[in-house]
């Protein structure tokens, strides 16, 4: 055999050499990458459009959800839990009454009440004050209550309570599509009289995802006033799916008057390629995280902590 030959055939041999090598290699990669993720239920009902922790254990993690679902024979409400390494554990929640909710979107914890008490608001800008039996797993509806006017043609995907400076703050937001700008509105609540009380409002884009982007799909809202904010587009019930988290932003005081310093400069906190994050939740200390939840359309829910081990 000819010198050139003998050279051809070892460069081909490393060649296909290295092909393995690195399928091996993506092939571990996307084991791993699986692994992070874990699946909640499959199938378009079981999408998580909110997300808010109830319990937070040394090893063990509870949370509620909500569905945005429209149809009678569909749940709402879920606990789901996440216990180390596993898989969480689902459990559905009824809804109280016969008459139920349609296309609940958001969810949030009211600050003060140990984690038993929650507003989830629905696209078309009616909230739910709901308070949670975790022992008996039940629900009961305080009140029914109506965000303050807004434009036709809204749809709220996102929803949040904090105490800053001993006043309960509200922020919540229309989430926008493709050319569209998100508004993200900000005011008090008024849980004595179930009044929102207005205080500003602003335009809002994200640099990623693009295309069929919702400019924010959740929001939630730290002790120190950060508002973080999640992205997230989809072509299709099969997707494909992107999303990102971002820091849009801090809720504060100035002068006695409440308002919104958005980030003029955002930076993806998270982004992933694969999955429809409709639902974000901030929970402290070393074994916590922004837990995210996915509305992934045919291919039903996941959860992930950013930050997580």
């Amino acid at each position: 055999m000819r010198l050139s030959a003998v050279l051809n055939l070892h460069r081909f041999l490393k060649l296909i050499i290295n092909l393995v090598v690195l399928a091996t290699l993506l092939f571990i990669c996307q084991r791993v990458w699986a692994q992070e993720w874990r699946p909640v239920r499959g199938g378009i009902p079981f999408g998580i459009s909110g997300i808010a922790l109830i319990q937070q254990q040394s090893n063990s993690l509870d949370f509620l959800i909500v569905h945005d679902n429209k149809k009678p024979n569909q749940g709402r409400l879920a606990i789901i839990n996440i216990k180390g390494k596993n898989q969480p554990e689902y459990l559905a929640l009824n809804w109280p009454s016969k008459v139920l909710p349609e296309d609940l979107e958001a969810l949030t914890s009211i600050p003060g009440t140990n984690n038993t008490s929650f507003i989830a608001l629905a696209s078309a800008g009616k909230a739910y004050y709901i308070k949670l039996d975790a022992d008996k797993k039940t629900i009961s509806v305080i009140k029914e209550f109506n965000l303050p006017a807004f434009p036709k043609g809204s749809n709220f995907e996102a929803f949040s309570l904090q105490d800053i400076d001993g006043k309960l703050v509200a922020v919540w937001a229309h989430r926008g599509e493709a050319e569209q700008a998100a508004t993200i509105y900000w005011g008090l609540l008024d849980l004595t009289k179930y009044q929102m009380i207005p205080a500003g409002y602003s335009n809002f884009t994200v640099p990623f995802p693009s295309g069929n982007v919702r400019h924010v799909s959740d929001i939630k809202v730290d002790s120190a006033g950060v508002v973080f904010i999640s992205a997230a587009s989809d072509a299709g019930d099969d997707g494909p799916f992107q999303s990102a988290v971002y820091v849009a932003g801090s809720l504060g005081y100035r002068n006695n008057k409440l308002i919104f310093r958005q980030n003029s400069q955002l930076v993806p906190l998270y982004r992933t390629n694969y999955h429809k994050i409709e639902g974000i939740e901030l929970v402290s200390g070393g074994n916590g995280g922004v837990v995210v939840g996915t509305d992934d359309e045919n291919f039903g829910s996941a959860v992930y902590v950013v930050g997580g081990e």
